[in-house]
């Protein structure tokens, strides 16, 4: 059997494989919110271009200031979130050589939630939707890693952000970092449920999506 039929023979029950490969791709959405520091250091349109440039589609946006029951609920929709956040905290530390202000996973987390809190509700954030092909991984490459100081040049944070995990420990706050994004695709579609109701999801095409998915570059010549 040639190996294009045996690929649709082997989908039984529906959609043709690539084609459901395609949907899944181009339908992938991810939260992105520029915080209370981003707002007020006018990058809500430099965050907005970066993300257009790389071709995902901005499909929500809002502008809002959370409560922080709300904010309180976004950071702990996981349940695991407090153990897992806390880890990496206290492993963040030993790997820099630095001792952590507790070896308790949950009162490092609580510490944490705490300075989030106070730190989201200070002023507007701007909360957004984007739509594309591997829009999580995307997002999280071109926003650097969470503590600036440790991101990459050419990356959000590493361009816009001094700040470090040290300096905000010293302060007694949470680090500002400018903006959230998801982390996984389960995390983004409850985060999502979270800041926005379905009717204020905007399903539209653009002409650039022909260029980004179409599987031949077509209609460009005259």
């Amino acid at each position: 059997m040639h190996a294009f039929a045996y690929t649709h023979a082997i989908n039984a029950k529906g959609d043709l494989f690539l084609s459901s490969m395609e949907k899944h791709l181009k339908a992938e959405r991810t939260l992105v919110m520029v915080k209370p520091d981003g707002v007020q250091r006018n990058l809500i349109g430099e965050i907005i271009k970066r993300h257009e440039q790389v071709g995902l589609k901005l499909i929500a946006i809002k502008m809002m200031v959370a409560g922080a029951d709300h904010v309180e609920a976004h950071y702990t929709l996981d349940p695991e979130w407090r153990r897992v956040t806390g880890e990496k905290t206290i492993a963040g530390y030993k790997e820099k050589g630095m001792t952590p202000p507790s070896d308790d996973p949950f009162e490092i987390t609580a510490k944490i939630l705490a300075g989030l809190k106070k730190y989201m509700v200070a002023g507007p954030i701007v909360v957004m939707v984007w739509q594309g092909a591997h829009a999580v991984k995307i997002v999280r490459k071109l926003v650097g890693s969470t503590e600036p100081l440790s991101s990459a040049p050419g990356t959000i944070r590493g361009d816009y952000v001094l700040d470090s995990y040290q300096m905000a420990d010293t302060d007694g706050r949470a680090v500002r970092n400018l903006i959230h994004a998801s982390g996984s695709p389960s995390e983004a579609e409850a985060e999502i449920k979270h800041w926005f109701k379905p009717e204020e999801l905007a399903s539209y095409g653009l002409m650039q999506d022909s260029i980004i998915y179409s599987p031949e570059l077509e209609d460009i010549l005259e």
